[in-house]
């Protein structure tokens, strides 16, 4: 009877590293940056801004979802 053999797990080389990202990891960067751009780019537009209170309460409750 012959004597039983060990197989090896194949592991993937060094060189073909697999890294996954989600979806927002990408996609978060890039608007920003597109928003950085445009306001870089069209910096004759800029007016003083009126205070709004939606968009307070808006960034307010973003705040609040992000550093709970």
């Amino acid at each position: 009877m012959p004597a039983p053999t060990h197989t090896r797990s194949h592991r993937p080389a060094a060189d073909g590293v697999e890294i996954r990202l989600p979806w927002w990891a990408v996609a978060l960067p890039a608007v920003v940056f597109a928003a950085l751009l445009m306001m870089i780019l069209s910096p004759g537009q800029a007016q003083a801004a009126t205070p709004d209170p939606a968009f307070g309460q808006l960034i307010e409750r973003t705040f609040q979802l992000l550093f709970r």
